[in-house]
């Protein structure tokens, strides 16, 4: 396990030159190679724990105890981290295949792959699973029912999901939640604080996040040293929120963060992402756009060679569309992606794109009917 802190130096490869902050606590080895072979100069700051499991073994064998009491009628399963340790947990208290067998017969939903994989290696099966991976589309799935009467069994990840409990007890179920562990802060905060203060000076590239427990250690500790707003700024503006999968990214939305994250949710593919994000971010992107030239550097826009001004929501907008040009960006995203401080609803982003519009030209950003926006790229 490396020491938290700067790797050697920058080498040779396509992030050459290029300063990358790693959160990451667990398998942070092999994500740091990745980064260095490409030349990267890596700040290592765990934000969590490196203990990956904190499990209070009485508390989870009494809630298993209340699981197995009554029949389920609805399993929704998180994590597969989670789950593993649960059922490694009952097979040691010699109470496995009874747990097995009895959320066996009730529907089970799955929040994603890991989950999936998780169940089927115990033989039970997800009747269905949301291609997003999020969380809340679990609960979308489960809106349209009558929950009456419905016992609900809900395995929590490294977070509380007391809300999301109460949001069904509204509906009429009965909720159990089973809390498998609990995702704690690293032991050692300095180092997160020296990130905080790289980020607010951006004199890093980018920042990677593999756990969406991590982006809200960050954003505590940059909180409690008061410059939460500095980070903020610097993220929306020059340094790269980098995700491996969009139920991370989806932790930076109540702070108006936009983020990357690759089509799949693998560190590989987070690190292939970041090897043409930042230097087409450094040497400017230049598009072919609905006719026009648009060349983008940082909050630099020039439209067939003349600078355009922006003010901070239009050009958030922007920068959002531009992170794969061409796909269509919902509007929650762009909502998401709007400065802190914005109002927080749907028209907020309609008055933003239609200043976008306004400046660069209303043919530049199409709309794209039920769905969202793009940029009208040039094939």
């Amino acid at each position: 396990m490396p020491e938290p802190g700067t790797s050697p130096g920058p080498g040779t490869g396509p992030l050459a030159g290029f300063r990358i902050g790693v959160t990451a606590a667990r398998k942070v080895e092999e994500q740091i190679a990745l980064l260095e072979r490409r030349g990267a100069d890596v700040v290592w700051a765990p934000a969590l724990s490196r203990e990956p499991n904190h499990v209070d073994e009485a508390s989870l064998r009494a809630a298993t105890d209340d699981v197995l009491a009554r029949p389920v009628d609805i399993f929704l399963a998180t994590t597969g981290i989670g789950l593993k340790a649960w059922f490694a947990a009952a097979e040691s208290w010699g109470t496995l295949d009874r747990l097995l067998e009895h959320l066996g017969r009730a529907e089970i939903l799955a929040r994603g792959p890991k989950s999936v994989g998780a169940l089927r290696r115990r033989g039970l099966r997800e009747l269905w699973a949301p291609e997003s991976e999020a969380f809340d589309d679990v609960l979308a799935h489960l809106r349209g029912r009558d929950l009456t009467g419905r016992r609900i069994v809900v395995q929590e990840h490294g977070q509380s999901l007391s809300m999301a409990a109460h949001a069904l007890r509204r509906r009429g179920a009965e909720v159990t939640t089973v809390t498998v562990y609990r995702v704690e802060s690293a032991e050692d905060p300095e180092p997160v604080f020296h990130l905080v203060d790289e980020i607010a000076e951006r004199t890093v590239h980018a920042v990677t996040f593999t756990a969406a427990p991590a982006v809200a250690a960050l954003m505590a500790a940059a909180g409690s040293t008061g410059r939460r707003e500095e980070v903020i700024g610097a993220f929306q503006a020059d340094v790269v929120a980098s995700c491996v999968g969009p139920v991370t990214a989806a932790a930076f939305e109540m702070w108006g963060v936009p983020s990357i994250y690759p089509d799949r949710s693998r560190l590989a593919a987070m690190v292939k992402q970041l090897e043409t994000e930042l230097p087409s971010r450094s040497e400017g992107l230049s598009l072919d756009v609905a006719g026009h030239t648009l060349l983008v550097h940082a909050d630099d826009v020039l439209v067939d060679g003349a600078g355009v001004r922006l003010s901070p929501a239009p050009l958030a907008v922007l920068h959002a569309l531009l992170v794969n040009p061409g796909h269509v960006v919902s509007r929650r995203d762009l909502l998401a992606a709007l400065p802190s401080g914005t109002a927080g609803s749907e028209h907020a982003v309609e008055m933003a794109v239609a200043r976008l519009r306004a400046a660069v030209g209303t043919r530049i950003v199409q709309t794209v009917v039920k769905r969202g926006y793009r940029l009208a790229v040039t094939s």
